[in-house]
């Protein structure tokens, strides 16, 4: 990402589709690989996925060579953490469980420089160059061109829709369906109705207030794909590695061995 024009926030602002994937192996094989496909973008899992360390710059690094969009998923209450993925490369970051206002523009301030926001300078870093090419031009770089994303995913982030879109400095929200189908009480029912009408809710406010909307889907990966790209989500993630070798592996199995053989 560095230094360069940041394409997914192009994609988004001519009103296309993104469509991407979602990497838990951490490899940078895989990374590039997506990039080289022509996928747009890929979340790297850093919130389950526990790697912090110099891995995830090898990630950023065949991200760069694959011309692809990393969009890197930390936890949430940890402002340095916000600071270091942007200092390590990433194209954007994504915070899980949001679910005020205000605790988009605590994300938002972590990852603007002042006077936009408290993000403090540090230049030696991969992304600038390790500081033979940061200064002001890389500080007006990463504020305009890396991307801040929150994670929709419990009941009472509903309550509060349109404060959240309307926060200067948000990209785009992830929907999580897994973790929002446990707060409403219908654990591990992704595609129950009440689910599903809080997508249609998110979106809408989305919509209005300029945002983009990210949904990760299932096999069959085109067909939901178009689904959710007619009910208007920008943003397609393509599963993730794991579950898209497992998918494939299980039904390749099953047509060899016969079903219930794997």
């Amino acid at each position: 990402m560095t230094w360069r024009k940041n394409k997914l926030k192009e994609i988004l602002a001519r009103g296309e589709v993104a469509l991407g994937t979602c990497i838990y192996t951490f490899s940078p094989a895989l990374v590039e690989l997506a990039g080289h496909c022509g996928l747009d973008f890929c979340r790297i899992d850093n919130e389950h996925a526990w790697r912090q360390d110099e891995s995830a710059e090898h990630l950023m690094r065949a991200a760069y060579v694959g011309g692809i969009v990393p969009l890197l998923r930390i936890d949430r209450d940890n402002p340095y953490l916000v600071r270091k993925a942007l200092e390590v490369g990433a194209g954007g970051i994504i915070i899980p469980h949001v679910n005020t206002a205000r605790e988009v523009e605590e994300v938002v301030q972590a990852a603007k420089f002042p006077p936009k926001g408290h993000r403090g300078y540090g230049g030696l870093c991969w992304s600038g160059k390790w500081g033979a090419d940061a200064g002001p031009e890389w500080v007006r770089w990463s504020d305009e061109e890396t991307m801040v994303l929150v994670m929709i995913e419990d009941y009472r982030a509903l309550e509060n829709l349109d404060a959240i879109m309307s926060v200067e400095g948000l990209d785009a929200v992830q929907f999580g369906p897994a973790d929002f189908s446990f707060s409403i009480g219908v654990p591990g029912q992704t595609s129950h109705p009440k689910v599903i009408d809080a997508l249609k809710k998110i979106i809408e406010s989305a919509r209005k207030h300029g945002k983009a909307v990210c949904f990760g889907v299932g096999y069959p990966w085109a067909e939901n794909a178009k689904k959710f790209i007619e009910m208007g989500c920008q943003l397609i993630e393509f599963g993730h590695d794991v579950t898209i070798l497992q998918n494939i592996w299980k039904r390749t199995l099953a047509d060899v061995r016969g079903p219930g053989k794997g």
